[in-house]
């Protein structure tokens, strides 16, 4: 059985982490397969979004395959992917086109990494999100630490790195974990209508506005500001008129449309 499953519709490609039966935890090939995937959709001028989900309806990823990481010496100290290893945390990351995590079920530790690489994150109703490092002793490596206390704030931060407790989906929704939680049947159709839309944005505009927004949120607020002012200053005046007209005129009409 293939691990990763690749399925292109148009300019959007769904990856589906295809371990069911381990709930979709991360073994080293599944790690390979996603990084290389991911490197190659990020290449691929046919694609414009990624979607990226879990197979079967009771997890997106349960982390990684602790089976396999004990039964190597010295292979959990690998799992960051310094240097040549695959590192699928910072492909997603460094992936130019946007990838929506469409969080069909438990993400827990490095599985809720993976889901908080993503650009946006919609959850099924039934999704339940874990940080449980605390419980097998281990340190996170995928930037967990420090993305969440970012997200929710460090006090729900801490209570679910001290704790493992578990977060509901519509717990995740009122933090801002997620953008929102639908019930089961709808969750792909959901997510697959936002990819489409965003794939209707041409490629490089996306690529130039994910690394605007990344690179600001990793700056103090004023140098954040500084960075958006350089960067539309010079996007912003080299578009012509016309085609700023025409533009326009296209946005309205997707809004008497919709």
């Amino acid at each position: 059985m293939t691990d990763l499953l690749i399925d292109r519709r148009g300019p959007v490609a769904v990856l589906t982490l295809n371990r069911p039966q381990a709930l979709n935890a991360l073994s080293q090939s599944l790690i390979r397969a996603l990084t290389q995937a991911v490197l190659d959709l990020g290449r691929d001028d046919g694609v414009h979004a990624l979607v990226l989900t879990g197979a079967g309806e009771r997890a997106f990823s349960a982390g990684l395959d602790l089976k396999e990481l004990g039964s190597s010496p010295g292979l959990l100290g690998m799992v960051e992917g310094d240097g040549a290893r695959p590192n699928p945390i910072k492909a997603i990351e460094q992936c130019p086109k946007p990838v929506i995590a469409a969080v069909n079920g438990v993400a827990i530790t490095g599985g809720f990494e993976l889901a908080l690489a993503c650009d946006i994150l919609v959850a099924s109703s039934t999704a339940r999100f874990a940080d449980t490092h605390q419980r097998v002793g281990v340190i996170p490596g995928w930037g967990l630490s420090q993305k969440l206390s970012r997200i929710i704030g460090p006090s729900r931060a801490k209570e679910m790195a001290f704790s493992g407790r578990f977060v509901s989906a519509e717990q995740a929704s009122q933090w801002g974990l997620v953008s929102r939680a639908v019930p089961p049947g709808e969750l792909m159709g959901d997510v697959m209508k936002l990819a489409e839309e965003i794939a209707e944005v041409p490629a490089a505009f996306l690529a130039d506005y994910k690394r605007l927004v990344d690179e600001g949120y990793g700056k103090p607020f004023a140098e954040a500001m500084a960075l958006e002012a350089d960067w539309s200053k010079r996007h912003n005046s080299a578009i012509a008129v016309t085609d700023l007209e025409a533009r326009r005129a296209g946005v309205q009409e997707r809004g008497r449309s919709r």
